[in-house]
C-alpha cells in the first residue's frame, strides 16, 4: 500500500505520524511510504533519515493527500487537511470527535475510513494507542502545574514539594487511569501531598500498592469533592470515559472557593475537559484565568515534546499499521475486534455509538458493515 505522512499543522504540533524506523519497517514489508517535506525535522527526524529509511519526500500536503491510500497522522484532520481527504482513503490519526462536531461532519462528507487511536482496544478493554500519549501527559501535567504556580505565572507563589518551614502543595488528581498514575508518579516525585480520586476501589488498591504511603486515595462517591477542591493548589484533570465527552466533575461554582492562584491542569480537555470552565489552549498561549484561578488546558500536550512522544506512539500504532497496510482495512477489522473498535467514521456513517450519540447521528454497528 502506499502510506502517506503529513507535516502536522495544528498550532504548536511538533509531532509525526512515523518515525524513519517505521519507515523501514513498512518498506521492508512491500510499501511505499510519502512524507510531506521537513515533516519530522521539529521532531528531530531530518529528510535523509527518510529517505535512507527508503521514503519518498514530497513537497506538499496536498500530493500526500492526493497519492496516499492511508494517511497517517498524530493530531486530528484541520480543516483545510479536512478538504483534502478523499472517498475511501483510511485516516489513521488521534480523532477525539465527541469534543469535535465540524470535523465530525467533514469526515462523514468525505466518505473516508476513519480509524481513531484513542478507541482501539485491547483484550482487558484498556486503550492501547490512547495510554503513551496518556503517560506523558500525565507526566507533564504536573511539570506544566508546578510551572503555573509560580508567582510570575499568575500562581499561588508555592513550591510543589514545599521546604524546610514551608509545607508542601496538596495536588488533586481527578481520575486514577494512566495520566492519574503517570501524573501521581511525578508528583509524588516532587514531594507534593497528593490525594488521588477515582471511582474504582480496586484500582486504588493498585495505586496504593505503586506508590505506598505517598499519596491519599480516594474513592469517587465516598468524598466530598467540594472540599477537596476547595484545598487544592494544583488540580489534575484525567478523567476518561473511551470515545466520548469528559463529565464536567469541577463546576464553575466550585471555582469560587479554590484559592486564589490555584491551578487546574485539564489533561481531558481533547474530550472536552472535565472542568466546566476549561476550553482549548495551546503551547504558544496556554493559560488563562477564571476566577482567580489559573486554567492550563492545552490540547496536545505531548506535542510539547515531540521527540519523546513521537517514538512513544510509534512503538504503539506501528503494529496495528503494519496488519492494516499489509491485510487491507476489511481483513484487518474483521480479524481484530479491539481493531474494528478504533473504527468511528466509515464511508459516511458513524460506527463509535458515543460519537453518534453526543451530535445524534445515526450509530451503525462496524460489524455489520465490514
Amino acid at each position: 500500500m502506499r502510506i502517506g505522512v503529513p507535516k502536522e499543522i495544528k498550532p504548536q504540533e511538533n509531532r509525526i505520524g512515523l518515525t524513519p524506523e517505521s519507515v523501514k519497517i513498512l518498506v521492508s514489508e512491500g510499501h511505499e511510504v510519502l512524507v510531506e517535506n521537513n515533516g519530522g525535522f521539529e521532531a528531530g527526524f531530518e529528510n535523509d533519515q527518510y529517505t535512507n529509511a527508503g521514503a519518498k519526500i514530497l513537497d506538499k500536503a496536498s500530493d500526500i493527500f492526493n497519492d496516499a491510500e492511508i494517511i497517517v497522522k498524530v493530531k486530528e484532520p484541520q480543516q483545510v487537511e479536512v478538504d483534502m481527504i478523499k472517498e475511501n482513503q483510511i485516516i489513521y490519526t488521534y480523532l477525539h470527535l465527541a469534543a469535535a462536531k465540524e470535523l465530525t461532519k467533514g469526515l462523514i462528507k468525505s466518505k473516508s475510513i476513519n480509524i481513531a487511536y484513542e478507541t482501539v482496544t485491547d483484550d482487558n478493554g484498556r486503550l492501547p494507542l490512547l495510554a503513551p500519549m496518556s503517560a506523558v501527559a500525565g507526566r507533564m501535567s504536573v511539570q506544566a502545574g508546578a510551572h503555573c504556580l509560580e508567582k510570575n505565572q499568575k500562581g499561588r507563589g508555592v513550591l510543589l514539594g514545599g521546604a524546610p518551614g514551608g509545607e508542601p502543595a496538596n495536588v488533586l488528581i481527578l481520575g486514577g487511569g494512566v495520566v492519574g498514575e503517570n501524573a501521581a508518579e511525578i508528583a509524588t516525585g516532587m514531594q507534593a501531598k497528593v490525594h488521588i480520586v477515582d471511582k474504582s476501589e480496586s484500582r486504588l488498591k493498585q495505586l496504593v500498592e505503586i506508590f505506598g504511603n505517598k499519596i491519599i486515595p480516594e474513592q469517587s462517591d465516598k468524598i466530598d469533592l467540594n472540599k477537596l477542591v476547595a484545598e487544592a493548589d494544583l488540580l489534575i484533570g484525567g478523567v476518561l470515559i473511551p470515545g466520548a465527552e469528559a463529565p464536567k466533575l469541577v463546576t464553575k461554582d466550585m471555582l469560587k472557593f479554590m484559592k486564589r492562584g490555584s491551578v487546574i491542569v485539564d489533561v481531558a480537555i481533547d474530550q472536552g475537559g472535565c472542568v466546566e470552565t476549561s476550553k482549548p489552549t495551546t503551547h504558544g498561549d496556554p493559560t488563562y484565568i477564571v476566577d482567580d484561578v489559573v486554567h492550563y488546558c492545552v490540547a496536545n500536550m505531548p506535542g510539547g515534546v515531540p521527540r519523546t512522544s513521537t517514538f512513544a506512539l510509534n512503538q504503539a500504532t506501528l503494529p496495528y499499521l503494519v496488519k492494516l497496510a499489509n491485510k487491507g482495512y476489511q481483513k484487518a477489522l474483521k480479524e481484530d475486534k479491539n481493531f474494528l473498535a478504533g473504527l468511528n467514521v466509515f464511508k459516511g456513517q458513524v460506527t463509535y455509538k458515543a460519537v453518534a450519540d453526543v451530535f445524534g447521528h445515526e450509530y451503525l454497528n462496524p460489524n455489520d458493515i465490514i
